[in-house]
C-alpha cells in the first residue's frame, strides 16, 4: 500500500471509529472492531488498481475472501457504493462507507468537497459517469442524516471532534 493511501485509510479509521464509538454510546449494537478493520482495510487494493483496469472494491472483498475475512469482504466490496441503496438501519457498512467519502487524502472535509475531488480525480469529463458519481453522494447524504441521528455532534462537528480524540492513534502506536 503507498504510504498516502495507507495515511488515507488510517483517517478513514479515525473518522469510523469515532462514529462507531458514538452511535454504541447511544444505544446502537455494532462491532467496533468490524468498523476499524473495514476502514484500515478498505482500500486494500488501491494501489494494484492504479495502474490497471481493476476496481479496488472488488480486488479488495476478493483479497479479504482468500484470507478468510468473509465479513470484512462485504465492507470493503461496499465502501466505494452501496449495493442496496440506503438501509433503514446504519451498520459497520454504512459507517465505513460514510467516513471514506468524509476524508480526502488524509483530511477530513465535507461530502460536497470529497464529490468535487472525485468528479475532477476520477469524472474523465464523461457526464453520465459524472451522474452516477453525484447519485451516490446523494446516498452518502442520506446515510449522513441517518448516521447523525444517532450521534451527539453534527457531521460539521466531526472534523473538531477527531481533532480531539487520540483513542485508535495510541491503539495504533501500540
Amino acid at each position: 500500500m503507498l504510504p498516502n493511501i495507507r495515511e488515507h485509510s488510517v483517517m478513514v479509521g479515525r473518522v469510523a471509529n469515532l462514529i462507531g464509538r458514538g452511535l454504541a454510546r447511544g444505544g446502537r449494537t455494532l462491532s467496533l472492531e468490524l468498523i476499524v478493520s473495514g476502514a484500515l482495510l478498505h482500500d486494500i487494493a488501491k494501489t494494484v488498481s492504479l495502474e490497471t483496469d481493476l476496481r479496488h472494491d472488488e480486488l479488495g472483498r476478493d483479497i479479504c475472501l482468500r484470507h478468510g475475512f468473509e465479513e470484512l469482504a462485504d465492507i470493503v466490496a461496499e465502501h466505494v457504493v452501496l449495493k442496496n441503496g440506503v438501509p433503514v438501519r446504519c451498520m459497520e457498512k454504512e459507517v465505513v462507507y460514510y467516513a471514506d467519502k468524509r476524508v480526502l487524502h488524509d483530511e477530513v472535509v465535507g461530502l460536497d468537497a470529497r464529490l468535487d475531488y472525485i468528479i475532477r480525480r476520477y469524472g474523465n469529463g464523461d457526464t453520465a459517469l459524472h451522474a452516477r458519481i453525484r447519485q451516490n453522494f446523494a446516498q452518502a447524504h442520506a446515510i449522513e442524516a441517518s448516521l447523525f441521528t444517532g450521534l451527539d455532534f453534527s457531521p460539521e462537528e466531526l472534523g473538531e471532534r477527531l481533532n480531539g480524540d487520540i483513542f485508535l492513534l495510541e491503539a495504533l502506536e501500540a
